[in-house]
């Protein structure tokens, strides 16, 4: 999943970017509030994570305005200001979680990865479910017909993007918006590595495949039709 993560303390924004991205996030990072308007307008985020204080356009002017752009991106507040008028603010102008300086990173990832679930348009379930293959999004465990499959964070990512667009293709190009970054070129062959790396994990000692290859479009994870009589 793809997060924005605006804050302008470089040692916060480093440690919230690596950690995410070490959970399996791609990251887009910024330290100003108006670059963070421009390119929450421009990209489809699964989740951002906003500081208050912000140069040119404070974090919650950037919700406000967000949300009145028709934006519905789940934001997560970050702020040093403690008390509950401020959190209620936050919350009143469109934010939808609010966390407090200092943090702990496992609370900031389960917050984040409980908007990205809230937020999801294609399912709400914490149990992802294609065939015999089952994720459970909470503790990010994956068994296919009850076998343990320990995946790489990448991995991981792209198999959960999957299950969520389950029987629709997805293309390299969404792929690579929402598992990497932006600096990866699009004609590059990661998205192919990596699909060949997840099948041999969750396809290759299976007899039935759920990835499959749509010639000239992408991917899909669907589970074969099984007629009952």
């Amino acid at each position: 999943m793809r997060v924005l993560v605006v804050e302008d303390d470089e040692k916060i924004a480093a440690f919230v970017e690596n950690g995410l991205r070490e959970a399996g996030f791609a990251v887009d990072c910024t330290d100003d509030g108006e670059q963070a308007l421009h390119m929450a307008l421009a990209v489809t985020y699964d989740a951002a994570v906003v500081d208050i204080m912000l140069p040119r356009l404070d974090g919650l002017s950037l919700v406000s305005t967000l949300r009145h752009r028709g934006i519905d991106t789940p934001i997560l507040i970050l702020s040093a200001r403690q008390t509950v008028d401020d959190r209620v603010t936050g919350l009143q102008r469109g934010a939808d979680d609010y966390l407090v300086k200092p943090f702990i990173f496992a609370e900031l990832l389960a917050r984040v990865q409980a908007l990205v679930r809230r937020g999801s348009k294609t399912v709400e379930a914490s149990r992802l479910v294609c065939g015999d293959l089952a994720v459970d999004v909470i503790h990010r465990e994956v068994d296919r017909g009850g076998q343990p499959i320990d995946l790489q964070p990448k991995e991981y990512a792209l198999l959960e993007y999957l299950l969520r667009n389950r029987g629709r293709t997805v293309s390299k190009t969404m792929i690579l918006e929402h598992i990497w970054d932006f600096h990866f070129d699009p004609q590059t062959n990661v998205v192919d590595v990596l699909v060949c790396r997840l099948r041999n994990k969750i396809d290759k000692d299976f007899p039935v495949k759920l990835i499959h290859t749509i010639r000239g479009i992408g991917y899909a994870i669907k589970a074969p039709h099984v007629e009952t009589r």
